[in-house]
């Protein structure tokens, strides 16, 4: 390794300063370490680190180029390491593992420094210390880019999970996750609770007449009345096809009905709510109502909902049942 990395031209003195690891170091502090270091030649998809396998060395890329994957060999690249750059750091700092895969991106050609040459240069070079520093808290704030843009990866995934994508509103596997624990919440507060089952009345006729564009719109349209005219707290889902679904809590079967029959006059157009009415588009609904017994559950209270909602549609449509 003599020969590679002497200090013996202005030359090699600029290709040394231009590793991130040395830039700003005497070359003659670690002269006599570089002389202890190895060099390798990695070939283009050769693996270098990988999880699971100890690591010894920081590798420092002297020319070519480095990839680095997270998880397994043949997931996305993570980042590309060039020229100057160095990897395997960290799990000597940690004495732990590599927790990445570094594999080779194009043919490379590495200076290696064992674990022990890396602590005497640390020791010889307060530069080279410096830079070992910022070295590792470049890596810590990348993982945390990784943790953060993960993290939000994740968030996105249970928003679409949980929300159905046309209306905005939530869907069967929100509805399954917060009616439970609603109605849990009220029943050990003795305080009522009412399910609105919402249909849309004749809505393939809809559809075929107006085509499927049409449909969603209509559908679009009858999610926004519903927001407009529940409570903040209550909780509206599409319970899905043109079915939505609504919990009130703090509402008995009385008040449930007032307010159902309030909605379907809003949905058609019957009240000073004007401007959020449907009545530009030949849409009506079918709304059942029904209340939570004591000691009942969700399933309960759907079943009895859709009764009521069935008894609507049977007399005649565009009315409130219980």
């Amino acid at each position: 390794m003599a020969d590679v990395l002497a200090i013996n031209s202005d030359y090699q003195r600029s290709l040394l300063q231009a590793l991130e690891l040395f830039q700003g170091v005497d070359p003659h502090d670690v002269q006599d370490l570089l002389q202890r270091c190895d060099r390798r030649d990695l070939a283009a998809g050769e693996l270098l680190l990988s999880p699971g396998a100890k690591n010894e060395h920081v590798f420092i890329v002297l020319s070519g180029a480095l990839n680095v994957h997270v998880g397994s060999p043949d997931a996305p690249v993570l980042v590309t390491m060039e020229t100057g750059a160095c990897v395997g750091e960290m799990s000597i700092i940690e004495d732990r593992d590599p927790s990445a895969y570094v594999i080779g991106a194009d043919a490379s050609h590495l200076l290696c420094i064992h674990q022990s040459v890396l602590w005497e240069m640390v020791n010889a070079s307060h530069e080279f210390a410096k830079n070992l520093l910022v070295v590792l808290s470049e890596r810590v704030r990348s993982h945390n880019r990784v943790i953060a843009d993960s993290y939000g990866e994740i968030r996105k995934f249970e928003r679409n999970a949980t929300t159905d994508a046309l209306t905005g509103l939530g869907n069967r596997h929100y509805m399954e996750e917060t009616f439970p624990r609603e109605i849990e919440r009220c029943g050990r507060d003795e305080r009522p609770v009412a399910l609105i089952m919402v249909d849309v009345d004749n809505f393939k006729d809809f559809n075929d007449k107006f085509g499927h564009v049409a449909g969603d719109r209509a559908l679009r349209a009858v999610s926004e009345i519903l927001k407009k005219q529940f409570r903040p707290h209550d909780v509206i889902v599409r319970y899905g096809g043109d079915e939505f679904a609504v919990l009130l809590p703090d509402v008995d079967a009385e008040l449930g009905l007032a307010i159902a029959e309030r909605v379907r006059r809003a949905v058609c157009g019957k009240t000073a709510d004007g401007e959020d009415s449907l009545i530009q588009i030949p849409i009506r609904v079918s709304m059942g109502v029904a209340a939570l017994d004591k000691g009942g559950e969700l399933e309960d209270l759907i079943r009895a909902a859709d009764a009521a909602l069935y008894r609507a549609k049977r007399a005649g449509r565009d009315l409130v049942s219980n």
